[in-house]
């Protein structure tokens, strides 16, 4: 099969087209013909030696992939050979077939495009597990996500406004600006107004989807609203800051966070099913959509990673693989 792999850490440059043998799958796993793959930050991370593959993953780039299943490993129930689905993997998205536990993956939702439902597993899982089962969201709740025009920022905005949450999202520009607003976010631009004055102004929110880290960490917990929640779960300005603990104690806040590809089999696979029962049939519905940037061929997935990188993008980057 065609893949793309990482031929040393580095920049977009060191990703090139190769030949590698259709993955196998093992006891309850299934092998996707991919047709698209969804393309991330953590790929990114890994391609430059930041974020190590967990042990026995495959070393390709790709967290998140659309197509049918190709082939099911023993033990497998609930698939068959041809079906349309979805998936998070745990690696290897960037080819022609990928495996997977067959409790990661989920059926395409009615109504969606393969190249749709490509974009959802990684932005999907991650959102629902950290703003709905980590972070608590509830209806009549003021929430904050940072970098609204992202993949992770679009769905997250969808998914507090459909748990009936007052919304507030971040961006760099006014375009940027415009989408979030245009998904039932109130707007801030942080490049003209402070965002920890307007919330404040606001009476605080209850909680903050942080991707920022470094010197927004002191300044969420500032924005945070009493007994207020704050869940990071990446830090493009470095993992380190320097905090007032006399506040998280004296206003009874939280502080928590997590990242999905190193959790267990079974973690995933309950995030999995909280997702179908929960948010499958609000994207059926239309209530929550695909924001989509641009599409790549797989063989320019140098050009789909520059593409993310410069900053520029508004929602989700694929690469066509099929």
């Amino acid at each position: 099969m065609r893949a793309i792999e990482i031929t040393a850490p580095g920049g977009p440059e060191v990703l090139r087209l190769c030949r590698r043998p259709v993955p196998v799958p093992g006891c309850g796993e299934i092998v996707i013909k991919l047709a698209y793959a969804g393309v991330n930050r953590p790929d990114a991370l890994q391609r430059a030696g930041a974020y190590a593959p967990p042990p026995g993953a495959s070393l390709l780039p790709g967290l998140e992939g659309a197509g049918h299943v190709a082939e099911v490993g023993p033990g497998v129930t609930g698939w068959g050979v041809g079906d349309d689905v979805c998936a998070l993997l745990p690696g290897g998205g960037y080819a022609e077939y990928a495996v997977c536990s067959a409790a990661h993956a989920l059926p395409v939702p009615a109504g969606l495009s393969l190249r749709d439902a490509a974009c959802l597993p990684e932005t999907a899982f991650t959102v629902w597990s950290n703003v709905v089962m980590r972070g608590g969201l509830r209806a009549g709740e003021r929430f904050l996500v940072h970098g609204g025009s992202s993949g992770i920022g679009t769905m997250a905005i969808q998914v507090a406004r459909a748990q009936g949450a007052r919304v507030f999202a971040t961006a760099g520009t006014a375009e940027k600006c415009a989408v979030c607003e245009g998904l039932g976010a109130t707007a801030i631009n942080h490049r003209d107004a402070d965002f920890v004055a307007v919330l404040r102004g606001e009476g605080g929110v209850n909680l903050i989807l942080d991707m920022v880290g470094g010197s927004y960490m002191d300044r969420n917990i500032k924005a945070l609203a009493d007994e207020g929640r704050l869940v990071s779960i990446a830090f493009l300005q470095g993992p380190k800051a320097e905090i007032n603990f006399a506040q998280v104690m004296m206003r009874r806040l939280t502080l928590t966070g997590s990242t999905l590809r190193p959790q267990n089999e079974a973690a995933k696979a309950e995030i999995a099913r909280a997702l179908r029962t929960q948010l499958w049939p609000q994207i059926e519905a239309g209530v929550v959509k695909v924001v989509h940037d641009s599409e790549f061929a797989l063989a320019d997935a140098a050009l789909a990673h520059a593409r993310m990188e410069s900053g520029a993008h508004i929602g989700k980057i694929v690469l066509k693989v099929g």
